[in-house]
């Protein structure tokens, strides 16, 4: 009987982990969609929500996902839903928001009663399009009422372009985004048969990269670290971050750095504030008359979260496996 038991419970977990890592922490290889984003999309795109047409209440779009094509809870389809909107988030958004979606400095988004939504253009034309012509093979729903793409159509390289990232059971991912420009060159040289190379990630919430001669070796393995600092430039004695590096929040930031102060670990910061705005991002660091701008900058990006570490790891579904992929590969 315990034979008996431990087989089962070892068949059960292995089932579970299967699951868990191709339905909902690896993101496919055509797509660089999870099953929930895609499902959202596709869902939106199926009742007609289009870039062209007028935007649509969000709990409308949550209702009709959770319904016909996604099983689980509201908050987590509009958390997903929300993601694909925010520019802080996406390298190129792929759900066109209206409302409050949240901001970098960690708030959260209105309730989906108050907020609205549809297709982003990047989404219909480029992951979308023609799929009513079967281009990609479909499979019946969770509750086999309908069918759902395996798949998107993409010609949009979302995989390379956006960043994703999640944890499964004994593996995870970390995509970072690029520019569709350089990616595009990079397919450029592929097909010219020449080996494909990108420049270096292109964050939504920019950054400098400080290691750049790491790149070609992550470009051909799929894997490695790339060091990020926050770019500035000094006003007066004023040092002011315009670019942050990647999923750091700016609330989040300003605690460290004020804690940082306050503990004299760094000397010569007098106050911070966050003037950022829809123009663009802008935190401003008041420095003693008598201090070096720049000497405090290089204390900060030693100390804080002005410059963190953006570990690669290219995995992927690939026929519902999940692979690590090089660039080559992925192109």
């Amino acid at each position: 009987m315990y034979n008996d038991l431990t087989q089962e419970l070892g068949q059960n977990f292995i089932e579970y982990a299967v699951a868990v890592n191709t339905d909902r922490a690896i993101p496919d290889a055509k797509s660089g969609l999870k099953p929930v984003a895609k499902r959202i999309l596709y869902g939106t795109f199926d009742k007609g929500y289009m870039f062209a047409k007028p935007h649509v209440k969000c709990a409308n779009i949550v209702g009709n996902v959770m319904a016909d094509w996604h099983p689980h809870g509201d908050s987590s389809i509009y958390g997903a839903l929300v993601r694909l909107a925010q520019p802080w988030e996406l390298r190129y958004p792929l759900i066109d928001f209206h409302g409050n979606m949240g901001n970098v400095g960690g708030d959260g988004p209105a309730s989906s009663r108050y907020t609205e939504a549809r297709l982003a253009k990047i989404s219909e034309e480029g992951l979308l399009q023609g799929i009513k012509k079967n281009n990609v093979p479909f499979q019946p729903t969770y509750d086999e009422a309908d069918e759902e793409p395996v798949t998107l159509p993409a010609i949009f390289p979302n995989l390379l372009c956006n960043p994703n990232t999640g944890i499964g059971v004994a593996m995870a991912c970390n995509w970072a985004s690029h520019n569709l420009v350089e990616v595009a060159d990079a397919i450029y040289a592929y097909l010219d048969g020449n080996e494909p190379m990108l420049p270096g990630p292109d964050f939504p919430t920019g950054g400098l990269v400080i290691n750049k001669d790491d790149i070609p070796a992550i470009m051909r393995t799929g894997h490695g670290s790339v060091k990020v600092r926050g770019k500035y430039n000094v006003e007066k004695n004023n040092i002011v971050f315009y670019e942050i590096p990647y999923g750091v929040s700016t609330e989040a930031l300003m605690l460290e750095i004020g804690e940082l102060s306050d503990k004299k670990e760094i000397e010569g910061i007098d106050d911070i504030r966050d003037e950022s705005n829809k123009k663009g991002m802008r935190i401003v660091i008041e420095c003693d008359k008598n201090m070096n701008p720049d000497a405090i900058a290089k204390q900060l990006f030693a100390k804080s979260n002005l410059q963190t570490s953006f570990s690669y790891n290219q995995v992927a579904l690939v026929n519902k496996t999940p692979t690590e992929l090089n660039l080559k590969q992925c192109i």
